[in-house]
């Protein structure tokens, strides 16, 4: 079989909105537009990746339509399943992609079922797994009983439906598979770093089990302003989560959020702010699992690790390794790099956050006398570690951050309002305390928040005091920081963090998505639904046709920036689609 250009020249990056994600909830996979499955860590989130052809690695997996064609694509509905579809010169073809589903810690089973729709159609597929970030070849192959056995590394593999496969010049395994009409072909791919079980996958019942179990786990929500939205932000939170509970904030590492700006990262950590954004907009809809996930993992961290409470973890609870760069090209305009140095820091918000999601779960009666030790733990901690310089929500300089501490407090009024009396009083004499402590040094003349004492810059994180119950919503300090980053932060519908320098909005940075819902849930509290509604409707465009959004948006250049999915901006969407349906505090609905 002629082999064509290098595989890498096949399967070239393209632009983030063209990226659909399947996953198991231990580890996902990037689908690109060529049916090309482009990045995949083995067996975790956060392990070195089996196909990284994204950051332009060797290892990819492919099922591709042989004649020219254009690419589409969807989810199906309350799921992470994917359908990749090409419209041909000849025809109609897709290919459906799933990790079966919930995923087992050690192995993964990648399900992909190619049917033709209207005619034959001849697909080209190859197989390349190469452990260590693309490092290690396959080797040891054998093909008995129709399926390919073999290793990469510390990995074993078995591949079933390409029995005609070939070893290729470059070591991948390739094939043509012809496919007609009502005859699906199915290609069942076994990845664990373990001895496989002696029989192969069976494809339809691993497809049965997957299609129940994605029904089971993603509840039908209506009666929000987006239902599919809300349902595809669902499944994508629960497909980063783990067995163990800890979300992954993306799943994805180096994708930059500006070019030749450094700014590239591995978010396939577990962030407890993350977390706590996402259980809390799960407490928004109901008491489903996911609040319970978020509970348990936030929870068993605070009692670990008490006021020492990490930032981030990997999903087994262990420290994120260290930044280092990693010997790929990269994906255009950005070094790759594994690790994070936001194990080293200290955010003092995320104590408020974690009691805010606490709060959240006692408004529904989820706590136990364990959650209730864990709320004792991060009070205490808040009283020794207030007053300290922290690395913030953006992970800046150590500073005393006006949002860390009223995030805080906030935390402090929520958990209050579900406490004994006596606790509750105490615990809202600390808010008090503390919001007089953050008015004293981080209130602008002209009203709103600053910053920090040494910052008196506009910052749209400082919108989530007023909407969590730091300071009431009719508070003159929170309506006037509304108005400044209505007015400094804000262009063609989107919103930015803070200006990082005095250049233009848009120069220095992308919008950022997860603040365009933050907005929307401020003026919707402040009874101003049509602006909610368009801070609303703006955030939720900046996608591909998959859906998924990123962290940051290039306005200018319509194109979606930094790591995929990202986690707390499919939450915050969440909360938004629910909320902005229910009443404003002027008794409007939104």
């Amino acid at each position: 079989m002629d082999e064509g250009p290098a595989l890498l020249e096949r399967f070239g990056p393209q632009v983030l909105r063209q990226y659909a994600l399947i996953a198991d909830g231990e580890r996902g996979v990037v689908v690109g537009p060529h049916g090309d499955f482009c990045w995949m860590c083995l067996p975790r989130w956060d392990s070195p990746a089996v196909f990284s052809s994204l950051l332009g690695g060797a290892g990819v997996y492919a099922v591709t339509p042989e004649l020219r064609y254009v690419w589409g694509g969807r989810y199906e509905e309350r799921s992470l399943i994917w359908r990749s579809r090409w419209v041909t010169t000849d025809g109609i073809v897709e290919c459906r992609e799933g990790l079966a589903f919930p995923g087992d810690t050690h192995t993964a089973v990648v399900l992909r079922r190619i049917r033709a729709i209207d005619r034959p159609m001849r697909m080209r597929v190859v197989l390349d797994v190469r452990a260590d970030f693309g490092e290690t070849a396959m080797s040891g192959l054998s093909c008995e009983g129709g399926s390919w056995t073999g290793r990469s590394g510390p990995h074993r593999f078995r591949w079933t439906g390409a029995a005609d496969a070939r070893r290729a010049v470059d070591g991948s395994l390739c094939t043509v598979i012809d496919v007609v009409p009502g005859r699906d072909h199915d290609l069942v791919l076994e990845l664990s770093d373990r001895d496989l079980p002696g029989r192969p996958t069976d494809a339809a019942r691993a497809w049965s089990g997957t299609e129940s179990a994605w029904r089971h786990a993603v509840p039908e929500f209506t009666g929000t302003l987006a239902d599919t939205d809300a349902q595809l932000s669902y499944a994508v939170l629960r497909g980063l989560t783990s067995s163990g509970g800890g979300m992954v904030a993306a799943a994805t590492m180096s994708l930059p959020e500006r070019a030749k700006a450094g700014r590239n990262y591995d978010y396939r950590y577990c962030w407890i702010r993350d977390q706590c954004y996402a259980g809390q907009a799960v407490a928004a809809a109901g008491p489903h699992p996911l609040l319970d996930d978020a509970v348990r993992f936030v929870t068993e961290r605070v009692l670990t690790d008490g006021p020492d409470l990490r930032p981030a973890y990997c999903v087994d609870a262990t420290r994120p390794p260290s930044e280092r760069d990693l010997p790929l090209p990269g994906y255009p305009g950005a070094r790759a790099k594994a690790g994070n140095w936001v194990g080293e820091q200290f955010q003092l918000d995320t104590f408020g956050e974690a009691l805010l999601l606490l709060a959240a779960a006692g408004q529904w009666d989820r706590l136990d006398s364990t959650h209730w030790g864990a709320v004792h733990t991060l009070v205490d901690a808040i009283e020794k570690r207030c007053t300290k310089p922290d690395a913030g929500i953006w992970e800046l300089d150590n500073r005393r951050w006006a949002h860390s501490r009223l995030m805080c407090a906030a935390g402090l009024r929520r958990i209050a309002g579900v406490a004994p009396p006596a606790q509750g009083a105490r615990w809202q004499h600390l808010a008090d305390k503390l919001v007089s402590d953050t008015g004293s040094d981080c209130l602008h003349r002209d009203g709103r928040w600053q910053r920090a004492p040494d910052d008196p810059g506009v910052d749209a994180a400082l919108l989530l005091p007023g909407l969590r119950g730091a300071v009431p919503a009719d508070d003159a300090r929170t309506r006037t920081t509304l108005t400044a980053v209505r007015r400094d932060l804000t262009q063609d519908g989107f919103v930015y963090r803070y200006r990082v320098d005095q250049r233009g909005l848009g120069v220095a940075e992308g919008a950022f998505l997860l603040c365009s819902f933050v907005l929307a849930l401020a003026d919707h509290q402040q009874g101003e639904a049509l602006r909610a509604l368009q801070w609303f409707e703006r955030g939720r465009t900046a996608c591909g046709p998959p859906g998924l959004l990123t962290e940051e948006y290039d306005v200018g250049q319509r194109q979606l920036r930094g790591n995929l999915p990202q986690a707390f901006a499919h939450a915050l969407l969440f909360e938004a689609a629910h909320l902005l349906t229910r009443p404003g505090t002027d008794g409007t609905m939104a």
